[in-house]
């Protein structure tokens, strides 16, 4: 077993697709199928659960996901220790955020970050923010920008870079609720509220529910991602209370359909770059870590 092969393993594991990982690491299914054959009977267990159907990863095989992450990051963290009279930074970075971050927070810093290290692979991936603290605890990314969780977990370090406003946005378009909306003071009981499955924003959403004595709130959905959550606001299902600055970073078709309600409902809170401490000692972490400070 070599540094390939825990590749080989890993990509495997994003995909949990024989043939596609084949096609993205130029190997034969053929030969990724032995690849991982000879995987499960060095570690005497199952890696994956493989039918005709799907392909999915088992209790041994998530461990064996986590020390394939740590040995192919020590490999990386070796290769700059050993040579110490090359000044440039060689290796690859993983970020994780949002897709709104990706345009509202990351940029100026990857800017920054390209120039002072061209030979550095950046790999970044997108999803839910509230996903990030996990990312990085899993080593799945070595940085991750999200809002400040109510607990920071201990071994988990954060880098503030500003502050998110809350807002509530609503459909402009006439829907069943509009009249329970526009009253004076809206009967909130009987709104359709479209919510984040959790994370800081669903944290403080679940406080104003408190506030406002909402005992039993109209959920019309729960859903992972604030911006399918706009779209879906957009579309007239309900009314969504989210961070400002995925509603200003959604395409124009999508803000043309929606009422932002600006009025003060609750305290901002904070967003910023999450990494594990331990892991502040490597290089490329800690230059990324170095250039956000000075942000």
């Amino acid at each position: 077993m070599n540094l390939r092969d825990l590749k080989l393993f890993l990509h495997l594991c994003e995909t949990c697709h024989f043939g596609m990982t084949a096609d993205a690491m130029h190997v034969s299914p053929s030969t990724l199928s032995r690849q991982i054959q000879r995987m499960e009977e060095h570690f005497g267990h199952p890696l994956f659960i493989r039918d005709n159907r799907q392909v999915q990863i088992t209790q041994a095989g998530e461990k064996v996901k986590r020390f394939a992450r740590n040995v192919i990051n020590q490999h990386l963290q070796l290769r700059q220790d050993i040579d110490q009279s090359d000044q440039q930074l060689i290796g690859e970075l993983k970020l994780f955020c949002s897709v709104t971050a990706a345009y509202s927070h990351l940029p100026d810093i990857l800017d920054r970050y390209r120039i002072s290290f061209p030979l550095v692979e950046i790999k970044l991936s997108t999803g839910d923010a509230a996903d990030a603290v996990e990312k990085i605890q899993s080593s799945e990314a070595d940085l991750a920008i999200a809002g400040r969780p109510k607990q920071l977990p201990a071994g988990v370090e954060f880098l503030k870079l500003g502050e998110i406003e809350m807002v509530l946005l609503i459909p402009k378009l006439n829907s069943s609720f509009s009249d329970k909306l526009h009253q004076k003071k809206p009967d909130w009981h009987n709104i359709p509220f479209i919510l984040p499955e959790h994370g800081p924003s669903r944290h403080r959403i679940d406080l104003w529910f408190k506030q406002q004595k909402i005992t039993s709130p109209k959920i019309y959905a729960t859903v992972a991602g604030h911006e399918a959550i706009v779209s879906m606001v957009a579309l007239g299902c309900g009314v969504a209370l989210l961070p400002k600055v995925v509603m200003e970073n959604s395409p124009e078709r999508v803000r043309e359909r929606i009422t932002e309600w600006s009025t003060n409902l609750m305290q901002p809170f904070d967003v910023g770059i999450c990494v594990q401490k331990r892991r502040l000692s490597e290089k490329i972490i800690a230059a990324f870590w170095t250039l956000a400070s000075l942000n």
